[in-house]
């Protein structure tokens, strides 16, 4: 009864509970004459769920087995997963236009109105609509993919392309010092 208590605390401290299969049947058929069949196997799944709390035993499937497979329905639910975005690139002359263009929004917003609480959030509604028009003017799209990281730049394209085309050892070394003297240099300055 102790290592049963101690499997039910240890399965506890992992935030699991005890799964109650959807056929309760035994899950080990036993070949000796005279012994009994049982339920020996178990299953604990997460705790609280209601999408994955039970599973189902198969003792159709056993084949030459004694003990029956269990098996358990794991529901995956779609995501989106976004493969693109606006950008501004930084010290771009985009990036320039933008922050002169949202500058003057706040030079010229008239805030003589702000009189009551639907005026001023008249005033920041407008102000959200004009930043928001800014930034879908100046900035691009550009695509999500492994090399999308802030350090990322044309550096890096050149040499990998040249090493593609190459496929020379000589250029890959390069490549890679590339990578890391760029990546030192960009996170030094963020430190």
């Amino acid at each position: 009864m102790s290592i049963s208590n101690d499997l039910f605390i240890l399965a506890d401290s992992f935030n699991l509970d005890l799964s109650l299969p959807t056929n309760p049947v035994p899950t080990r058929y036993s070949n000796t004459m005279g012994e009994s069949n049982s339920v020996i196997d178990l299953m604990s799944l997460c705790s609280g769920s209601n999408k994955l709390n039970n599973h189902s035993i198969h003792p159709d499937w056993h084949l030459t087995l004694d003990h029956m497979p269990l098996t358990v329905t794991i529901p995956i639910e779609e995501e989106f997963i976004q493969s693109s975005k606006l950008s501004l690139p930084k010290k771009s002359e985009e990036e320039e236009v933008f922050v002169t263009e949202v500058v003057d929004i706040f030079k010229f917003l008239n805030t003589l109105i702000l009189s009551n609480q639907e005026s001023l959030e008249l005033v920041v509604n407008l102000l959200a609509l004009r930043i928001d028009q800014a930034w879908n003017t100046n900035a691009r799209k550009v695509n999500i993919m492994k090399h999308s990281k802030k350090w990322w730049n044309k550096d890096y394209n050149r040499a990998l392309n040249k090493y593609r085309v190459s496929r020379n050892l000589k250029d890959w070394k390069s490549f890679k010092r590339t990578v890391k003297s760029t990546k030192r240099l960009f996170f030094d300055t963020k430190i």
